[in-house]
C-alpha cells in the first residue's frame, strides 16, 4: 500500500508541474515578446491539463490497457490502483490550473 501513495503523489506533483511550470513559461515568453502574460497562461494551462493527466499516467496507453485486462479477469486491486494514479494525476493537473487562475486574477 505505501508503493501506491508514492506512485499516486508522483502522478500528482508532475501533472500540477507540467501544468504550473508550462503556464509560467508562457507567461515569461509572452513578455519576452511584449504581450499580456495573463491570457496567454489561462489558455496555456487549460490547454495542459489534459497532457499532464498523460504525462503524469506514463504517457502511453498503458494504464487503459491494465485496467481493462485485470478488469476481465476479475483482479480488482490492479485496476483500481490505476484509477487511483488517475484520480491523482487530474487532481495535481486540476490544482495546478486553479492555481494559475488565482495567481492571474490576483497578481494583475
Amino acid at each position: 500500500m505505501d508503493d501506491f501513495f508514492t506512485k499516486a503523489a508522483f502522478s500528482f506533483f508532475i501533472a500540477f508541474g507540467v501544468v504550473l511550470g508550462g503556464a509560467l513559461l508562457a507567461g515569461m515568453g509572452s513578455v519576452f515578446l511584449m504581450m499580456p502574460p495573463k491570457v496567454k497562461m489561462l489558455q496555456v494551462a487549460g490547454n495542459l491539463k489534459i497532457w499532464a493527466l498523460v504525462a503524469a499516467v506514463g504517457g502511453t496507453i498503458d494504464p487503459i490497457r491494465v485496467i481493462e485486462s485485470h478488469m476481465i479477469e476479475g483482479y480488482l486491486s490492479p485496476a483500481l490502483h490505476q484509477i487511483g494514479y488517475i484520480l491523482f494525476a487530474f487532481l495535481g493537473a486540476h490544482l495546478g490550473t486553479e492555481l494559475v487562475q488565482w495567481m492571474c486574477r490576483n497578481g494583475g
